[in-house]
């Protein structure tokens, strides 16, 4: 209990003290009165005050707009009777919490009005109790003009971020089930089709194994050849929904260039830091798809890979020497281009293709993108 008690103070900061201290101080005032008829109506008046103060907040509809016009007549009466204007410190604070800007504009300037009349109007009357109190009421003026916006705009933003969250939870969701959707795609036609294949010829083979026992342990080798390359098949699924690491990638990029008899040319000292393995499972694709076409169509005899990391930015260039490409034509080809193009403009990113005196393809990604869970999910 202490606890708890700990946290909401911590998280209200000193508010829930400063209500407390406005919630007393209209007694103040009322007893000031030496009438007690006047004080009579001035503790009714408080009370219902805080009453229908806190069921405006609960409140919607007429019934809340109801409620505000008799908060904003009690104040009027009880700074008319009693110099007590501090109520409109309340009435402002409420008035930020509305959301439509319609109804917020509209109490906003009543209020205002309203506020500044009986300022000018107990000024001009010179009362007294009034007047002692100008510093203080300097205050709740200022507070009336810039409170409910600071506060609209504080929840309204507050709104905003919720909203954000809420979409980017279902857009993780959404990544999710077209991943289990790709999983199932990628099993029917790998597994799907080479296990039925598998069983057509087991089934072949058990009645051949009699009569033909030749082609019968032809048809096994075909069942053994098939299990091994579907062993095959699964084995690179699941390194791909792992995930691959860009060092790792540059590896096998080197090992890819070295067998094409390709000069390979890269930093390895640069180092990617604060970098999601989402986000580098991303970029890894992107550069296996730029080396796989520099060895497939370029013609070139040398191949440089650079990186650069700056607060905002990573950018990934694949450059080599060779014939160069035409965009417009290649892009809808096959070769890989239309793919890359995609993947980065999942992650915000964005592909650049310069031909001069060979071609460089240029990765572009936001160096702040964070997947919630995809990193989990790809480990």
């Amino acid at each position: 209990m202490i606890k708890k008690l700990w946290i909401f103070q911590k998280s209200e900061g000193i508010s829930p003290y400063i209500w407390s201290v406005f919630s007393i101080l209209p007694f103040y005032f009322v007893f000031q009165s030496s009438s007690k008829l006047e004080v009579v109506i001035g503790i009714i008046l408080t009370v219902l005050f805080l009453v229908s103060y806190r069921f405006a907040f609960i409140s919607k509809g007429w019934i809340m707009y109801l409620l505000t016009l008799l908060l904003l007549a009690i104040a009027v009466t009880m700074t008319i009777l009693f110099q007590f204007i501090y109520f409109a410190f309340y009435i402002a604070y409420f008035n930020g919490h509305i959301r439509s800007r319609i109804t917020f504009m509209t109490f906003y300037i009543i209020h205002l009005i309203i506020t500044t009349g009986l300022i000018n109007f107990s000024v001009i009357l010179q009362e007294q109790l009034f007047l002692k109190q100008i510093p203080f009421i300097i205050i709740v003026w200022i507070s009336v003009i810039l409170l409910p916006f600071n506060i609209y705009n504080r929840k309204k933003q507050g709104r905003l971020e919720e909203q954000l969250e809420d979409a980017n939870k279902r857009i993780s969701e959404l990544v999710k089930q077209e991943e289990r959707q790709r999983i199932a795609r990628d099993l029917h036609d790998t597994l799907g089709q080479k296990l039925s294949l598998i069983g057509l010829k087991s089934d072949l083979a058990r009645k051949l194994i009699a009569k033909d026992p030749e082609k019968a342990k032809s048809e096994l080798k075909d069942v053994q050849q098939t299990a091994r390359t579907a062993l095959n098949e699964v084995r690179n699924m699941v390194s791909q929904m792992r995930g691959i690491r860009l060092k790792e990638e540059f590896v096998r990029v080197k090992e890819i260039l070295k067998a094409a008899q390709l000069e390979f040319i890269i930093d390895e000292d640069v180092k990617l830091n604060n970098v999601s393995l989402f986000l580098e499972n991303i970029l890894s694709m992107c550069v296996k798809e730029a080396v796989t076409n520099v060895v497939k169509h370029s013609n070139a005899t040398l191949c440089e890979i650079s990186i650069e990391q700056s607060w905002n930015e990573i950018s990934i260039t694949v450059r080599d020497n060779g014939i160069g490409i035409t965009i417009d034509h290649d892009l809808g080809k096959g070769s890989g281009l239309l793919g890359m193009k995609e993947r980065l403009e999942f992650v915000n990113g964005r592909l650049d293709i310069v031909s001069n005196e060979g071609t460089a393809i240029i990765m572009k990604v936001p160096n702040n993108i964070v997947k919630q869970g995809n990193e989990e999910e790809l480990k």
